[in-house]
């Protein structure tokens, strides 16, 4: 009869304590964790919309409660991408993965996934939420058509990098798509949605 082998642990030496996650330590690892989200398909038939739909709701009370003015948005707007979490990482390069929902008259019709690669020198690892207007029929209608929607930098943000809420006048009404990007979080702040794309899913 073999030995049952023994488990060696190593234990630190008096005093000494485990090293400090450093940035790039700390980036990596985020960046390593948007790779496993972006790669995880739950497939038909599994708790994957359900989900969605629960995070979609939770991120609009969350807005609607902390910026006013997007009630407004919301009831004029022709339909509604919510994302309830983008994750961006990076240390020389960056990536970001997230998934929502689009919501035209307050139903989900599709599953979106939102996908970003950002270039130039940057350290740190943010995540946030963030919820597209689209204020006209053929706005929304355009989104939904695209195998591959890209965001630009014609989009109008109504809720600045400060948390504060821009005004909703008639100007800003007639945007064919609106932006509202919160709950940011991380070693560096500053959200644009400018580069990121977004496809159809099914979670």
């Amino acid at each position: 009869m073999s030995s049952t082998p023994k488990i060696q642990t190593r234990i630190p030496a008096p005093g000494l304590s485990p090293s400090p996650l450093t940035r790039r330590g700390f980036a990596l690892t985020a960046l390593a964790g948007v790779a496993v989200t972006a790669g995880c398909n739950n497939g038909i038939g599994s708790s994957g919309a359900a989900t969605i739909d629960a995070r979609v709701d939770a991120t609009l009370n969350q807005m609607y409660s902390q910026y006013p003015n997007t009630v407004e948005l919301a009831q004029k707007s022709t339909g509604m991408l919510v994302m309830p979490l983008v994750t961006e990482a990076g240390f020389g390069f960056g990536g970001g993965y997230g998934r929502g929902a689009l919501r035209v008259n307050g139903v989900t019709v599709d599953y979106y996934s939102n996908t970003k690669a950002s270039a130039g020198f940057q350290i740190g690892a943010k995540q946030y939420a963030h919820v597209l207007f689209f204020m006209t029929q053929d706005a929304l209608e355009g989104f939904r058509r695209s195998s591959g929607w890209t965001a630009g930098a014609e989009i109008d943000y109504v809720v600045t990098d400060f948390g504060e809420s821009a005004s909703t006048d008639t100007n800003l009404l007639n945007t064919p798509v609106l932006a509202a990007v919160f709950g940011q979080a991380g070693l560096y702040a500053g959200a644009s949605l400018e580069g990121a794309k977004y496809n159809r899913i099914i979670p």
